[in-house]
């Protein structure tokens, strides 16, 4: 059923990864499972979780970088997302900020409201950031891809896009325990 054979980590894997490579740089993670995710594996002042407005983050993390020129910015955001907010990706083309990542974990699901389908199986998200004017686009499966393809692009200017395919699974985690307020304050603080 799945048009990729092979992918073998899971979401939380690939986070788990991404974060792994990265120190004090703006992490924008978008709502549901991804940001409790990361918050579970490693929370940070400058990571910015998204407790609601599915297919934002994006935005939030092109007006940072834009904001920002000096400091490499991380969109971590999901297929469904992506889908939700697609006139972004033609924004950051546009604008081509060069210290902007987006990272998008792919599992061709709705992952935090039931595993509903996503159009990610036939719309190549990937092509569709290529399309609308990134500078990188890379597709990857593998841990060792992702780690590879994302320090490439960190050294890179961008805007830059990575799409990394992954199961469905979702690990056990509680609920980002923050508040709105309280999330926005730090990583305001954290990066200025």
């Amino acid at each position: 059923m799945r048009p990729e054979e092979g992918t073998i980590q899971s979401r939380a894997r690939a986070i788990e990864a991404v974060l792994g490579l990265l120190t004090d740089q703006p992490v924008i993670i978008c709502n549901g499972f991804p940001s409790r995710e990361a918050f579970k594996l490693a929370d940070r002042p400058t990571h910015f979780y998204m407790i609601g407005s599915m297919g934002v983050a994006p935005a939030i993390g092109l007006g940072v970088a834009l904001v920002k020129p000096d400091k490499k910015v991380i969109v971590l955001d999901g297929d469904g997302n992506v889908l939700m907010g697609m006139g972004t990706l033609a924004t950051v083309g546009a604008l081509k900020p060069k210290n902007f990542i987006h990272v998008v974990l792919d599992n061709e699901v709705y992952g935090s409201t039931g595993n509903q389908p996503t159009l990610s199986r036939v719309v190549r998200l990937d092509q569709v950031a290529k399309a609308a004017g990134y500078v990188h686009v890379e597709r990857v499966r593998e841990r060792e891809d992702l780690v590879y393809e994302l320090k490439d692009m960190l050294g890179k200017e961008g805007p830059s896009f990575l799409l990394v395919k992954v199961t469905e699974q979702a690990e056990d985690v509680d609920r980002v325990p923050l508040e709105p307020v309280e999330i926005t304050q730090r990583f305001k603080k954290a990066i200025e």
